[in-house]
């Protein structure tokens, strides 16, 4: 059993559903705005996923820039290379590496992305420094991360639903990373210039939300963990399809920017 969240086949093209629902449309949408891509700029997305992202920025940079996209996962590479950037982009690259080990020069880039990816990541401060070192003088990072603490969800089984999250925590190697992320940003010789939070809220229950996305990769990874039965699992992702206008979900991600 793996101890983190694999996100094999299966489970990428469940996150590639997620990352098209209006939550995190919106979520890129601000992350954009955020990092302000300009044109000519060279971007790295680290963890880029099903690719939306890195498709984006590509055309914000436009064809004077460049835009690479890397994730450990083999599923998510093949999906994002899927992606047809519009006319008028930044060429565009997915590649398979780890944030630990970057596969580019010194000062290679104006600026980087991870979204959803340094709480996955055993030694943050090794990738945190690994960044910095592919950044160029002055260039400006970008990371979201979620500290699962704050996720409110309702259910008529309260007792499962808190036995169903602590289990869920074990998905990623820092569930509550964004509490320590400033300091380890600053510690690895960046300078924070700016931090925010973004809710995800649903306040009823539908498919096309961030929330509903996620039950089937939330009921599948706790199967089996701290003595969470399958059948336990269909029980408490079925209700909550059921509760329809009694739906409540609400979670934070927290959002870093800095130079360095």
């Amino acid at each position: 059993m793996n101890t983190t969240l694999d996100f094999d086949e299966q489970t990428a093209r469940h996150v590639e559903a997620v990352y098209r629902t209006p939550d995190v449309i919106t979520q890129r949408n601000a992350i954009r705005k955020t990092l302000a891509p300009r044109a000519g700029e060279r971007v790295l997305d680290i963890g880029s996923g099903p690719g939306f992202l890195a498709t984006e920025i590509a055309t914000d940079v436009g064809p004077e820039g460049i835009v690479h996209g890397v994730d450990i996962s083999q599923s998510m590479i093949t999906i994002a290379r899927r992606r047809k950037p519009a006319a008028q982009s930044a060429p565009l690259q997915f590649q398979l590496a780890e944030a630990r080990t970057l596969p580019f020069p010194d000062a290679s880039f104006d600026a980087a992305v991870s979204t959803q990816v340094f709480e996955y990541i055993d030694d943050v401060p090794a990738a945190l420094a690994e960044t910095h070192r592919v950044l160029a003088p002055g260039g400006r990072l970008l990371l979201l991360d979620t500290d699962w603490d704050s996720i409110v969800w309702h259910s008529r089984a309260p007792q499962r639903m808190r036995r169903v999250l602590a289990a869920w925590d074990a998905h990623a190697a820092h569930p509550h990373l964004p509490r320590t992320l400033p300091g380890l940003i600053r510690d690895a010789g960046f300078t924070l210039t700016g931090t925010t939070v973004m809710p995800l809220f649903n306040g009823r229950y539908d498919p096309d939300t961030y929330s509903a996305g996620v039950i089937p990769i939330i009921a599948a990874f706790v199967t089996g963990r701290d003595g969470i039965t399958a059948d336990q699992a269909t029980s408490w992702a079925q209700e909550l399809t059921e509760l329809d206008d009694r739906y409540f979900f609400s979670l934070n991600r927290y959002v870093f920017l800095a130079t360095t």
